[in-house]
């Protein structure tokens, strides 16, 4: 609400998906509500490159967002 709309990116660092470890971050948020909220990107690090099958990994989180 504070960031005007024209020509203003917002990206959202610090997304875990549901059921992933909040790790070190201090405040998270799902994919699903930081676009709801208003995000253009999300910043998916840990959960992504850290799991067992990267690829797998992104390709569930993008077709959880491709729902929305």
């Amino acid at each position: 609400e504070a960031v005007p709309e024209s020509g203003f990116l917002i990206i959202t660092p610090g997304v875990r998906p549901t059921g992933v470890a909040q790790g070190d971050q201090a405040r998270v948020t799902t994919p699903e509500q930081a676009i709801r909220d208003g995000a253009d990107y999300v910043v998916i690090g840990r959960p992504i490159v850290g799991s067992l099958d990267p690829v797998v990994s992104a390709q569930s989180i993008a077709a959880q967002l491709g729902s929305l």
